[in-house]
């Protein structure tokens, strides 16, 4: 069977359909959302860069589009984009020129539509649309755009065009409620920023005790794991909390003991035994002593430490 690629399923875009774009700013993400619009068959016309990096991004990802102030970037735009860091979206929409029939997007997956008010006010369409994705500012960033996820929110037709973007930049739309964004994003912050914050710790454990290549070592089993993860859930979990092996596990908090890990190791394994229990994977029976392990051996308020 022939294969096709995300790219050669893309609907193609005629020159009255085309729009101009505007990008706020050409960041990591800002340069590889308004790439894959280019690459859908939009113009980028503007964007914002004030760094050497994001200059040097914007040259590279659009060389064509003027580089502007933040209010003319969004005069010149038909679709602008705003991907600055999320605390700065609101601020930013506030001083932005607006107009009806515009179509006002940002990239955070923290934040919904309520922080483009002012754009929806002047009668532009919103919508918040966040690429499951992390991003380094290096080329591939693009290509690994292609069948991801987005969490779209925006209401009535704005949804539906930004789902519309989503799908012409080789993506999925995932419809995301206005209330459950913040949520959404910590559940992606969890993996995505805790994976590597894990996977670094321990890299760092291994080359304490002298292992030349800890990533090396390391990666198989890693990428094992996240594959058992993703594949089986909570039955493809093993070692032995699942198995109730307290011993071990005392040994290991032993052996951790003084290290920036010894309570990162507890609490995650606490909350593994958890989930052990409720899939049926750990018995309550062996449960017992594990958890006897794990609990905090801390008193629960610093004046216990030295009662009188």
């Amino acid at each position: 069977m022939e294969q096709h690629s995300a790219a050669s399923t893309r609907p193609e875009r005629t020159a009255a359909s085309r729009l101009a774009v505007g990008v706020v700013s050409a960041g990591r993400v800002g340069s590889t959302v308004g790439a894959a619009l280019q690459r859908a068959g939009h113009r980028i016309v503007a964007a914002t860069a004030v760094s050497e990096a994001s200059r040097a991004r914007a040259e590279r990802c659009f060389p064509d589009a003027e580089i502007l102030p933040p209010p003319d970037v969004a005069a010149s735009a038909e679709l602008l984009v705003i991907a600055v860091p999320d605390d700065a979206i609101a601020p930013l929409a506030a001083a932005l020129p607006f107009r009806p029939g515009q179509i006002v997007v940002h990239t955070s997956g923290a934040n919904g539509v309520g922080v483009l008010a002012p754009a929806r006010e002047a009668g532009a369409l919103t919508a918040a649309l966040a690429p499951a994705m992390t991003f380094t500012g290096r080329p591939e960033d693009l290509e690994r755009l292609d069948g991801i996820s987005w969490a779209v929110t925006g209401e009535a037709e704005a949804g539906y065009v930004g789902e519309a973007l989503v799908v012409e930049m080789g993506g999925e739309p995932e419809r995301i409620g206005e209330a459950d964004r913040a949520r959404y994003h910590a559940a992606l912050v969890y993996t995505a920023n805790h994976l590597i914050t894990l996977v670094n710790d321990t890299v760092d454990q291994l080359r304490d005790m002298g292992v030349a290549a800890p990533e090396r070592l390391l990666s198989p089993l890693a990428s094992a794991s996240l594959d058992n993860a993703l594949r089986h859930g909570d039955a493809g979990l093993t070692g032995p909390v699942s198995r109730g092996d307290a011993g071990t596990v005392a040994g290991h908090l032993r052996a951790l003991a003084g290290t920036d890990i010894a309570d990162a190791y507890r609490a995650m394994a606490r909350r593994t035994a958890e989930r052990a229990l409720d899939s049926g994977r750990l018995k309550a029976a062996d449960a017992e002593g594990l958890l006897d392990v794990l609990s905090d051996p801390r008193p629960a308020h610093p004046e216990e430490e030295n009662p009188e």
